[in-house]
């Protein structure tokens, strides 16, 4: 999960990035959402092993961020 996680925000880092450079953060946002919803929720189920009461509330904010990622597509 933790090599996930890494990747994930590596990712993430990485197309944020390249959307600043280029200038195309409009058209990359909903995949940016998408690929921070799974952040998220890949932190929930980190947080949610270590019985912390933050876990619900990442689960809430992937699903937050899958909608409206999803919606704008």
């Amino acid at each position: 999960m933790k090599i996930i996680r890494i990747i994930l925000a590596t990712v993430l880092v990485a197309f944020c990035s390249y959307g600043l450079v280029t200038g195309t953060t409009g058209i990359m946002l909903p995949y940016l959402l998408l690929l921070m919803g799974g952040m998220f929720l890949i932190m929930g189920v980190i947080e949610f092993q270590k019985r912390k009461p933050v876990a619900f509330t990442s689960f809430l904010v992937a699903g937050f961020s899958f909608f409206v990622g999803i919606y704008t597509i």
